[in-house]
């Protein structure tokens, strides 16, 4: 099992043929650096494709996913370059779910 420990999503759009080095370089521009035990995430323009990055403190590990049907529900607000998620955020956007109506608590704050 990979410890994650923080999970940030990136705003602005990765083109999916980008491979580890692409993601890496990303992440560093984005985040300034790739810290142990976070989780990064990317998606194309479209938002029906998502990569991870997450570096374990040992290695990079690279995750993609795509829907079958619909597309990923993704950040909108142009002012934020990043947004940070919570464990249960990343379930509901995963599977495509509108996960910003989830709050910290487990408590629905927008509709």
């Amino acid at each position: 099992m990979i410890r994650i420990d923080a999970i940030w999503l990136a705003t602005e759009p990765l083109d999916m043929r980008a491979g580890t080095d692409t993601a890496l370089a990303r992440v560093v521009k984005v985040f300034g650096a790739a810290r142990p035990h976070h989780a990064y995430l990317f998606t194309n323009k479209p938002a029906t494709r998502i990569k991870v990055l997450v570096y374990d403190g040992f290695g990079i590990w690279l995750a993609a996913r795509r829907l079958n049907r619909g597309r990923f529900v993704w950040n909108s607000d142009p002012s934020a370059l990043t947004v940070a998620l919570n464990a249960e955020q990343l379930q509901a956007l995963v599977c495509g779910l509108p996960w910003k109506t989830l709050a910290t608590d487990h408590v629905i704050a927008v509709i």
